[in-house]
């Protein structure tokens, strides 16, 4: 039996309130030794199910260290990062690749996209680590294409779509295999103002339909979109806001 495709329909969670999908607690991370250069200093929040986060920040702030620590790219230098309970400290690093390629998305402002090959082959690309079988990453793709409305451009190849669709291609790869969470740096970095209004409104729609989503941006307006907003400045969380509730314990 394949697998279903994972339309808006299809790929629906129920909200499954205080569920932590990621976690950090008290986390550091210093680059060099003579001096050391602190790039985060006791950084903790959570992230759970169903949440649509901005992680705010001028440049310098901390914003890519955090990215690359949430994708368990990079290993603190203290504290704890969790995904989904798994403390990325106690894996492997073949352990950590298998995360990345079951439980997280990544979008990127620069979309990373293979010129040579088509969108549904971009985003069947995406299940390549997961053992999807051949056939099955294909429908899925199809899928995860349609839901990001470019079901008519399955064929199409990165030169022939606008930056608009592009960014709808690496979301649709983001999403394919159904992450626990998603992490979008700067989705609307390289887009115009009409067409990043467009990709911001696919993510809330996405997010309402039950994805876990942390923007990264340095854009006011992009933060102000997401429900809840932590603001870094220096390697610190100088504030955790979620709207009508006012500043958060977490």
């Amino acid at each position: 039996m394949t697998a279903e495709a994972p339309t808006l329909r299809s790929a629906r969670r129920p909200r499954q309130g205080r569920v932590p999908v990621l976690e950090l607690e008290d986390v550091t991370k210093t680059y060099g030794t003579d001096p050391p250069i602190p790039a985060l200093q006791g950084v903790s929040f959570r992230v759970d199910a169903g949440e649509l986060v901005a992680v705010a920040g001028p440049s310098g702030s901390g914003k890519s260290t955090l990215l690359h620590l949430m994708g368990t790219l990079e290993r603190p230098t203290s504290g704890r990062v969790a995904i989904t309970g798994l403390d990325i400290d106690e894996l492997e690093d073949r352990e950590l690749a298998a995360v990345r390629a079951t439980r997280i998305g990544f979008v990127f402002q620069q979309f990373f996209l293979a010129e040579h090959s088509t969108a549904l082959e971009n985003v069947a690309d995406g299940l390549l680590y997961a053992g999807v079988p051949v056939a099955d990453r294909r429908e899925q793709a199809a899928g995860a294409l349609t839901a990001v409305g470019l079901g008519e451009r399955l064929a199409a190849r990165p030169t022939q779509l606008s930056g608009g669709e592009r960014q709808r291609v690496a979301i649709a790869r983001a999403l394919v295999g159904v992450p626990a969470i998603v992490l979008a740096d700067e989705p609307t970095g390289n887009l115009d103002s009409a067409t990043g209004e467009q990709i911001m409104a696919l993510i809330e729609e996405l997010n309402a339909n039950g994805a876990t989503i942390v923007v990264i941006t340095h854009e006011h307006a992009i933060a102000d979109r997401c429900p809840r907003r932590i603001q870094l400045l220096d390697g610190r969380v100088v504030a955790d806001v979620t709207a009508d509730r006012g500043s958060s314990p977490r």
